[in-house]
Order: structure tokens, then C-alpha cells, then sequence
């Protein structure tokens, strides 16, 4: 039988990333079938790893020094090519920036993220991908719009301080300076959060708390918020506020809409075109998907159930590896997953797979092969 195997993994969170994933099932497919054809496509869905999958997809990597979520310097890293940008959120003002882990809800910004989009722009870049995943902030945006050129102002003119909370003495906003490259570009917010900016669905009161937020801290921020809105519209004449997705990250998908007119676009979804793992699905025998827990939220449109139903539409089956799922076999179906390969199957002691997934999951591999690629390749 002909054809090639698709290796389209997300990454393991906490243990290793999509690239790391791929190379492991991969080793492990070509162990056990020689000659094999094999081809990596790690995955991303606009969070943590969306430069990473770039990068694999032949994107060139650039390092920008820019403003951490608490105001420290970070060296974060965007995916050239072309004149194509993807900007990950997260590589600036992510969780994961968060000196010691110290969630910094109210204070945190989103400045490192504008700086990343004016490296792009400096680039000669005129189309920008931004991931918007694992933010730490919740301040609307408006520390990307700050490092654009927007300068936010209280009532006797002084520049704002960072983070949502300063929100709350927002008088006007002054976009003289704001970046006029932002209109002559095209940018895609890569997300699949359907929040709204304000409310009891918005960005404060459902990932607020996430972030480190007490149930002042939210009150806090969406009041400070709603006046972040009012601002903008009256700056921009754009009312962004219901918009689906405007909540995200903390508000950043609503400065996206609002500032840099934005089209907000399934993250998986989009991705998949843009890494160009469709098309590596097309005559494919076989595609490995998969991330380090299969549970309710794989469903949801994560990027095991993107690639799964990508594979589907080109009648291609798919199995997913995983650390650990608390789905039933039978709840994988709907979603294209024909069969789960677990970690946990291999080594119950969690924190050594975690440790050490990468030969756990060539065993698995071999397993894979083993089940659905016979010995003729």
C-alpha cells in the first residue's frame, strides 16, 4: 500500500513541545517500518507553540527584546516568511512570562505583544497572524495599542500606568501617533474564544480568575474595561465591545478588532492552511495527531479535533497519541479520532512521562504501526 503518514501533534503541555512530539512518533514509525515516509507537521491553535509550529513549517526565526507582562524585559521570538508574521501573545505577555509564576491580574500588560506587531511591521511584514492564547493580562489591549503609538490619558493629561486596573481613570485616548503601517496591513487573530469584552461572559469575569483575579479584582477590571470600550469607541468610532471573541485574552481580541481591524479566524482552522498540514494530508495513508491530555476540551475544537476532521474530509484515518485521556474510546469517534495511544498505558507514574515522554512515545509509535501500517509501507 502507497502513500505517506502525517505526524500533525499539538505539544505535550509541560513536557514537550509539538516539534519534540512529531520527531519522537516519527523516529518511531520509520523504527519500525523502514523507508517509510513520514512527515512532521507539528500543530499549533493560537496558544503556546504557534511561533514553534511556524518555525517547523519553514517560517524564519527572530528574536525581539520587548516588555514582559509585569514591565521586566523578555526575549521573545516571532515566525518570518515572506512578508508573513506570526506573533504568539504568549512568547510576550503569556502565563508563562510571569516572574516566579506570580499572577499579576490587575497590573499585568499586554505592551510586549504591540512591540512584537511593530517588529513585524519593521520586518516589512503586511500580514500578521496573531495567536492570542495563555495571555496573563487582562487589560484590553490597551498596552499593544500603547507600544503602536496610542497614547492613553487621564483627566490632566498624564500618560496611563499598565495593566487593566489603571483603566479605571482612562479620560481620553490620543491615536495621533499610532502607527499609520497598522492600516496598509492585514492582520488574523488566530483564537477560538468566542467571549465578549464585558459581563458575565467577559474577559474579566471567565479568565480573570485564571489570572490570578479575586472576585474585586474582577468587579475591578470590567468596570475599568467598559471605560477602556467607551474610549475607544469614541476614538475610533469602532463598537467592538459584543463582538465573539472581543474577550479574548484579556481583551487583546478586542483591541484587535477595534485598532487593527482585525478578522478573527478559528485558530486551529487557520492554521492548518497556513502551515500547510491540509495539503500534507492530501494522499496521506495514515495521520498521528494528538496532545498531552485528550478530555473535554479536545472537543471543543482543539488542535487534535482540527487535524482529525481535516483528515476526515480527505478520507484519511486518524489516531491520536496523548499522555493521558479522560475520554471514552467511544466519545473520540465523533470527532475522527479512531483510537487513542496512551503515555499512561506505558508508564503509570505520571511524572516520569512527563519527565521522559519521547521514548514513550516511540513505543507508541511502533504500536501504531503496527495496528495500521501492516509491514508493506
Amino acid at each position: 500500500m502507497g502513500g505517506h503518514v502525517v505526524v500533525a501533534p499539538d505539544k505535550f503541555k509541560g513536557s514537550l513541545g509539538a516539534a519534540g512530539v512529531a520527531r519522537a512518533v516519527a523516529d518511531g514509525l520509520r523504527a519500525a517500518v523502514p523507508g517509510l515516509d513520514v512527515r512532521e507537521h507539528p500543530v499549533a491553535d493560537g496558544g503556546d507553540g504557534t511561533v514553534e509550529a511556524a518555525l517547523s513549517a519553514g517560517y524564519t526565526r527572530r528574536e525581539v527584546r520587548c516588555t514582559g507582562p509585569t514591565g521586566e524585559p523578555v526575549d521573545a521570538a516571532l515566525a518570518v516568511r515572506d512578508r508573513v508574521a506570526v506573533v504568539e501573545l504568549a512568547e510576550a505577555s503569556g502565563l508563562r512570562r510571569l516572574p516566579g509564576g506570580r499572577p499579576a491580574a490587575t497590573t499585568a500588560t499586554s505592551r510586549g505583544t504591540g512591540e512584537l506587531v511593530r517588529a513585524a511591521l519593521d520586518l516589512g511584514c503586511r500580514q500578521v497572524v496573531l495567536g492570542i492564547g495563555g495571555s496573563a493580562c487582562t487589560d484590553g489591549g490597551a498596552g499593544m495599542v500603547q507600544a503602536l503609538g496610542g497614547r492613553l490619558l487621564d483627566a490632566a493629561g498624564a500618560e496611563l500606568g499598565p495593566g487593566g486596573a489603571a483603566l479605571a481613570d482612562l479620560d481620553r485616548l490620543d491615536l495621533s501617533g499610532f502607527d499609520p503601517r497598522v492600516e496598509a496591513t492585514e492582520f488574523t487573530v488566530a483564537s477560538d474564544v468566542d467571549n465578549p469584552l464585558l459581563g458575565l461572559h467577559g474577559a474579566a469575569a471567565v479568565y480573570g480568575p485564571q489570572k490570578g483575579a479575586s472576585p474585586a479584582d474582577v468587579a475591578q477590571l470590567d468596570a475599568a474595561l467598559t471605560r477602556w470600550a467607551a474610549a475607544a469607541r469614541a476614538a475610533t468610532g469602532v463598537d467592538a465591545v459584543g463582538q465573539p471573541g472581543a474577550g479574548a485574552a484579556g481583551g487583546v481580541g478586542f483591541a484587535a478588532l477595534v485598532f487593527l481591524r482585525a478578522r478573527l479566524r478559528s485558530g486551529i482552522d487557520y492554521l492548518l492552511d497556513l502551515l500547510q498540514v491540509r495539503a500534507a494530508i492530501d494522499g496521506a495513508r495514515l495521520v498521528v495527531t494528538g496532545e498531552g491530555s485528550l478530555d473535554d476540551q479536545t472537543l471543543r475544537g482543539k488542535a487534535p479535533a482540527g487535524v482529525a476532521a481535516a483528515a476526515r474530509a480527505a478520507g484519511v484515518p486518524t489516531v491520536a497519541v496523548a499522555g493521558r485521556s479522560t475520554l471514552a474510546p467511544e466519545a473520540l469517534e465523533p470527532a475522527g479520532i479512531a483510537r487513542a495511544y496512551l503515555l499512561s498505558d506505558l508508564e503509570p507514574d505520571p511524572e516520569r512521562s512527563m519527565r521522559e515522554p519521547a521514548p514513550l512515545l516511540r513505543e507508541l509509535a511502533g504500536r501504531i504501526a503496527a495496528d495500521w501500517l501492516g509491514g508493506d509501507p
